[in-house]
């Protein structure tokens, strides 16, 4: 276990053996998570860069490609739909 003392700026020194454990070089983002009596520090994990195309296969939809204004009808549709039933 480490000792870490806060600064009177409210900064921590992270000890170097718990920085080499970790892959958290110089600029690393971290979260911290407040759970009551203790707190968790957690890196952010960065994605790289994406396209709408690079997820289309997980979306589970089977059937041909919809236009935008084909999406935008059926959201519309469904909007009518669930304001119909709630009245």
């Amino acid at each position: 276990m480490e000792t870490l003392r806060l600064s009177t700026n409210g900064q921590v020194v992270i000890p170097k053996v718990i920085r080499t454990r970790h892959p958290w070089d110089v600029g690393t983002e971290l979260v911290i998570e407040d759970l009551g009596d203790s707190v968790v520090l957690r890196s952010v994990k960065s994605f790289p860069p994406t396209e709408v195309e690079d997820g289309l296969g997980c979306t589970g939809f089977r059937g041909p490609a919809l236009s935008i204004e084909e999406m935008d009808e059926a959201v519309s549709e469904g909007v009518r739909y669930r304001w119909q039933k709630d009245e």
